[in-house]
């Protein structure tokens, strides 16, 4: 090749190499740019703010709710060895309005000597912790039923060392709650709980018992599971979905609704106490037998612990949810 050839030979050869090496170089951006993104769609860890040192905020974001949600984390005395994990629902408010079983209750107390780690969320509201069809105007995106059977127990299970044995407990509304979400993650809870709860959702009576507590909270119950009649009402029905539940430790735990001393009432409050809390508990009572009956039908083992005293009250829900141990823990090996 003459200068002449060389020289038309160089404008084409030097752009086709700039073009390979650009070429290279943008996918190796493409790469390191994609691989980050790619890990984060997974629920993860935010951040963890330690309290004390058994006692945490645990920050973990939720893929299904785009959106970060506090969670309030008891740690077991030995954190370096695999424990399991008990899950607690708090009630309507989803413990964001000041009332949660880390602040109503001497959790804390109960389970200092036991090597578990008790998981609670902090958000919820009127949320019947399950997953809605669409958002809410006023309670926004929901997606619970996701949150706590695939994305919040892998998160603590990265955080902590588990065994991945797990229960779940709800009081009052969301006692139907931790049932369902046992009934939808069969393999997720080994153990379930429900303190003064009633399990009918699909019934009329569910029905507009669920519509006015979601409406309270100015949502639309129709954005969870549609208009009465809608199929998905009944998908969400533990009662009629109670034979789910075979192979699982089930405690149920109602009171009479005649104030007692875990109430924590005397003189005339017991009066107001009657009228509010215990008639409450005495309708969650009467739910509670028949979901008994219900089980017992199937064939179902379950423990029913009936209070003589107690309204609905966080007094009576902590007693409960200590006499409850005695059938959980040795069911997910605490």
């Amino acid at each position: 090749m003459n200068e002449s050839q060389r020289a038309e030979a160089l404008p084409t050869q030097v752009p086709r190499a700039l073009i390979i090496l650009c070429a290279l170089f943008l996918l190796i951006l493409s790469v390191l740019a994609v691989a980050p993104a790619g890990a984060q769609t997974g629920p993860r860890v935010d951040r963890i703010d330690r309290i004390s040192d058994r006692f945490a905020i645990v920050h973990v974001y939720s893929p299904s709710m785009n959106r970060v949600i506090p969670n309030e984390v008891y740690l077991p005395e030995n954190q370096g060895a695999p424990s399991p994990t008990l899950y607690l629902l708090n009630g309507v408010d989803g413990g964001q309005e000041g009332k949660s079983w880390f602040q109503s209750t001497r959790l804390r107390d109960f389970f200092h000597n036991k090597h578990v780690k008790v998981v609670s969320p902090v958000g919820g509201r009127y949320s019947m912790y399950t997953d809605w069809r669409l958002p809410d105007p006023i309670l926004g995106v929901n997606k619970w039923q996701t949150y706590m059977t695939a994305e919040l127990p892998i998160a603590i299970d990265n955080a902590f060392p588990s065994t991945g044995r797990n229960a779940v407990g709800g009081l009052s509304l969301s006692a139907a709650s931790a049932l369902n979400l046992a009934i939808q993650a069969p393999h997720r809870y080994q153990a379930v709980a429900s303190y003064s709860g009633c399990a009918r959702t699909s019934s009329p009576e569910g029905i507009a018992a669920n519509a006015a507590v979601v409406a309270f909270g100015g949502g639309n119950v129709v954005n969870a599971f549609g208009a009465p009649g809608d199929p998905a009402w009944v998908a969400n029905d533990p009662f009629v979905n109670a034979e789910r539940l075979r192979g699982k430790a089930i405690y149920l735990a109602a009171a009479s609704g005649i104030p007692g001393p875990a109430d924590g009432v005397t003189g005339l409050a017991v009066i107001g106490q009657t009228l509010g809390p215990g008639a409450v508990e005495f309708a969650t009572n009467l739910c509670s037998l028949a979901f008994k009956a219900r089980l017992d039908s199937l064939s179902i083992p379950a423990t029913l612990a009936h209070q003589a005293n107690g309204a609905h009250t966080w007094g009576l829900f902590e007693q409960q949810m200590r006499d409850s141990w005695r059938v959980i823990g040795p069911a997910i090996g605490a």
